[in-house]
């Protein structure tokens, strides 16, 4: 009955969404291409498929490291990546070119659902996180095509919801193959909702295994080259509430250092255009990277272009992780972490509970609760490069001592195929 009602809502509110759709690509125009796949027409594969679902760009940069093992291993098989965003598809072919294939994961009614399976034909489902969706995951089970939750978490008060309503969502959680869980909690929280004991391992989370490629190692050295020698501080992931505070601290940064730049980089590209207008209109100089304009003489850089987030942290000083000023529940630290710099965050970062507290736990990074609070502390950094270099130090420490999650979940994958 639950799949029933689930699928009919589904179907009632596809004609809105695909509506919505269409009105946010007036501003994202990458949106309204291969619109199709979302409806389950995908490109057709031929042999064996292992499908790699992550919803946006963190999830894509997490799976990235994983697709680069499994591509080495030389499986045999097409590596399909699907994500929800535009965005997240756009970050995939960054990273990987024309070496797998792409497409937009399909909404979860029946009919798109066994279009897109009809199309692909995977061998495995590797869905990274934890984005249960029902129909998806039930179809799989139904054609033997095994469900991985890789770097899987669940917090308590998800958990609790999915016990609330066990009874008709056992059978969606009981087809999940294998829960490769970033903690002991999760996973005892993943055994609670009914997925089988013998089903869920902790791994640990893959995003401590930060795989810097060397291209981008080269491309940040290069481009801090073209700053010279200032202090540069950088806020990746923004979102709107928040670029009003870092630009407010930049102010009081400038006041003790008149030649600091920030780099301030959107979590979403239609953003681009206000925050480089909210922050031309507050008086600051600035650069936008599209352009290719020297940034030589800007007080603030807008890094308004797709896939660049990694470098341009390796290219700062300091770095701010976004989506924590406000209840967005913050993006990934370990990303500037592994460059070995100074780490800050607001104080909302639930999406990243288990990796902040070890963060927190030695030191690697430091949460504020407004923009003076930020300035003061990044201040203080700037004024002692000693002090600076043994936070980054701290910070990379943390990276360096929990890797190897990777390792594990891509045996697991292995051994499952």
């Amino acid at each position: 009955m639950f799949q029933f009602i689930y699928s009919l809502l589904i179907r009632l509110a596809l004609p809105f969404i695909l509506v919505r759709l269409w009105w946010q690509g007036r501003k994202a125009p990458a949106l309204r291409q291969d619109w199709q796949h979302r409806l389950g027409l995908a490109p057709q594969l031929h042999g064996p498929v292992i499908w790699v679902h992550a919803v946006s760009v963190g999830e894509t940069i997490a799976a990235g490291p994983m697709v680069r093992r499994l591509l080495a291993r030389n499986l045999g098989a097409t590596i399909l990546m699907t994500a929800m965003t535009d965005t997240g598809l756009a970050q995939a072919r960054k990273m990987f070119g024309d070496r797998v294939a792409y497409a937009y994961a399909p909404y979860d009614t029946p009919g798109g659902i066994r279009r897109f399976l009809n199309r692909v034909n995977p061998r495995i489902l590797v869905i990274m996180e934890t984005e249960i969706w029902p129909n998806m995951i039930r179809q799989c089970r139904h054609r033997r095509v095994p469900v991985f939750l890789i770097n899987a978490r669940l917090s308590e008060r998800s958990a609790r919801g999915y016990e609330r309503v066990r009874g008709v969502v056992a059978p969606i959680i009981k087809s999940i193959s294998w829960v490769a869980a970033q903690a002991e909690k999760d996973a005892e929280r993943f055994r609670r909702i009914g997925v089988a004991p013998g089903n869920v391992e902790v791994t640990g989370s893959v995003k401590f295994d930060v795989d810097i490629p060397d291209d981008v190692r080269a491309a940040s050295v290069s481009f801090r080259k073209s700053l010279g020698e200032r202090p540069v501080w950088i806020a990746g992931s923004t979102h709107t509430g928040e670029d009003e505070q870092l630009l407010a601290a930049h102010r009081q940064i400038l006041v003790q250092h008149a030649d600091a730049l920030l780099i301030i980089v959107p979590r979403h590209p239609e953003r681009f255009d206000s925050v480089a207008e909210m922050a031309q209109g507050e008086g600051f100089s600035v650069v936008r990277r599209s352009t290719g304009a020297s940034p030589a003489g800007a007080e603030v850089y807008l890094g308004d272009t797709m896939g660049e987030l990694m470098m341009l942290y390796g290219a700062s000083d300091l770095a701010f992780v976004g989506g924590s000023l406000i209840e967005r529940g913050g993006h990934n630290p370990l990303e500037p972490a592994a460059w070995g710099i100074p780490v800050f965050s607001g104080t909302h970062v639930f999406n990243f509970e288990t990796i902040y507290h070890r963060l927190l736990d030695d030191q690697g990074v430091q949460l504020v609760g407004n923009a003076d609070e930020l300035a003061q502390a990044i201040c203080s950094l700037m004024d002692d490069p000693e002090a600076l270099k043994a936070y980054g130090e701290r910070a990379l420490g943390v990276v360096n001592k929990n890797r190897g999650a990777l390792d594990k979940v891509v045996e697991g994958i292995t051994e499952r195929l």
